[in-house]
């Protein structure tokens, strides 16, 4: 499935403190919680995850949406 190519190229390349991908096979929402966001502007957290999945946002991928959150940010979230 879709959803695990991207989970295993997001995983591969920004290292996660939790990560959920879901989809219908061309809509997909990934929640990623990365120390690596830490500092980083929206925008630059979604440029990285476009760098992790490569061509495969020109190709196989016909929507993402994103939520990026440093886990600071996820905690405040979610209590």
């Amino acid at each position: 499935m879709l959803e695990d190519v991207i989970y295993q190229a997001i995983n591969a390349n920004i290292p996660c403190v939790f990560l959920d991908v879901t989809g219908d096979g061309r809509h997909f929402e990934a929640v990623v919680v990365s120390e690596n966001f830490v500092g980083q502007q929206l925008i630059k957290r979604h440029r990285m995850i476009y760098a992790a999945l490569g061509e495969r946002m020109k190709e196989e991928i016909h929507a993402l949406s994103m939520k990026l959150y440093t886990s600071e940010e996820w905690k405040k979230l979610n209590g």
